[in-house]
């Protein structure tokens, strides 16, 4: 229930004004946003966003204020307390499920190449020494690559390999050899098309289909993950780890890339799982930590999750500056859904209430220690 009276209370609390004159203040331009029931305090804002009931110059500020509000909390209704209750109980991600989350990367690989940039990379990037996106993508593949201690003629196991860059980058920069697996049909095709010409092998496949992409188990001296993690959700943490044991050598390293939450209590928001990420789950680290244990030594673990508050942010500047080209194809609700996605969760990753983090495994511990790359 978001009732006028509700609403103007809860922003009091984070000092914001309705129709205010600040850049983080909230225009309501249409009384409908107020509404009794049922639906989450989330559905309530996003859908009333895309609709322009509301309006605000700084949402990404605005969403910081919230989430760094101690005093404000828009979950506790029976909306939340049955999605936890779901998430515990149901296997959200299963493999039919999980094909309704391809969808959103199965948009046209024009616009998403218009937003991310010519690595087409939607993870995080690495802003270090970086000045542009894409020198911060390509900053994001090397680290990675110098963590597993990559060298020529590794054989690398990409799971969830996004449109191939990251593939296409071990292959051409470390000379290894590389298996790509994704159920997006749209980014692999893309990921073969820019392979073609090297060591790499593109698979359409589950994750769980172990037999597809491996039959032969133990091969792989490297195994990356990167954004996938996400979608693979807590009643699979178990059989995801296990997965990459079985493909591991002895002597590999295992680097996961993944955002991450803090409190496993904190379901994911209903209005980015009806509108962007169906079925996706934050994994925390305990729960990573339990589904690892007695398969993997941790050897590091870093959190950059401020480059991701900087990466949305550039993500959003392409978008608008490229959108009068797709414009006439999704609209104008399109438009406020995606721009206000973007700028929720930058506002999230500024205040530090998501993650984002990159933890190198190995199956017996390196001998002689692990010596953490940055």
């Amino acid at each position: 229930m978001l009732t006028k009276s509700r609403f103007k209370s809860l922003t009091e609390k984070i000092g914001v004004t309705i129709n205010g004159d600040r850049p983080f203040d909230i225009q309501v331009r249409d009384g409908r946003l107020y509404k009794k029931g049922f639906a989450h305090p989330s559905l309530i804002l996003g859908e009333g966003y895309m609709e322009g009931y509301w309006d605000c110059d700084c949402i990404d500020e605005l969403v910081f204020l919230a989430s760094s509000t101690e005093a404000i909390k828009l979950d506790n209704n029976l909306y939340s307390k049955l999605l936890r209750l779901g998430e515990q109980v149901l296997n959200f991600q299963n493999r039919k499920r999980s094909k309704y989350a391809v969808e959103h990367y199965n948009l046209s690989n024009d616009f998403f190449r218009a937003m991310l940039g010519e690595t087409m990379a939607y993870t995080c990037a690495y802003w270090k020494d970086a000045t542009t996106l894409d020198e911060a993508q390509y900053a994001k593949f090397d680290l990675i690559c110098r963590k597993m201690y990559l060298k020529k003629g590794d054989r690398v196991l990409d799971l969830g390999c996004g449109w191939g860059s990251l593939a296409k980058f071990m292959a051409e920069k470390y000379e290894c050899e590389v298996v790509g697996v994704n159920i997006s049909t749209e980014q692999v095709s893309y990921a073969q098309k820019i392979c073609k010409e090297l060591p790499v092998k593109i698979v359409l496949s589950d994750y769980r289909d172990n037999q597809i992409y491996n039959p032969k188990k133990c091969t792989f001296d490297k195994v990356v993950s990167v954004g996938l993690c996400e979608h693979i959700g807590p009643k699979n943490y178990q059989t995801f780890f296990s997965l990459i044991r079985e493909n591991l050598k002895e002597d590999g390293l295992f680097l996961l890339h993944t955002i991450g939450k803090n409190d496993s209590k904190d379901p994911y928001d209903p209005w980015i799982d009806k509108y962007i990420f169906p079925n996706g789950c934050l994994p925390t680290i305990q729960l990573l930590s339990t589904a690892s244990e007695c398969l993997f030594a941790l050897e590091d673990f870093h959190n950059f999750g401020v480059d991701y508050d900087k990466t949305l942010m550039a993500w959003h500047k392409n978008f608008k500056a490229n959108w009068p080209n797709f414009k006439d194809k999704y609209g104008e609700v399109f438009y406020r859904m995606w721009s206000y996605y973007l700028l929720i969760c930058a506002g999230r990753f500024r205040a530090r209430c998501s993650h984002l983090w990159q933890m190198v495994f190995s199956p017996k511990g390196v001998l002689g220690g692990y010596k953490p790359v940055r």
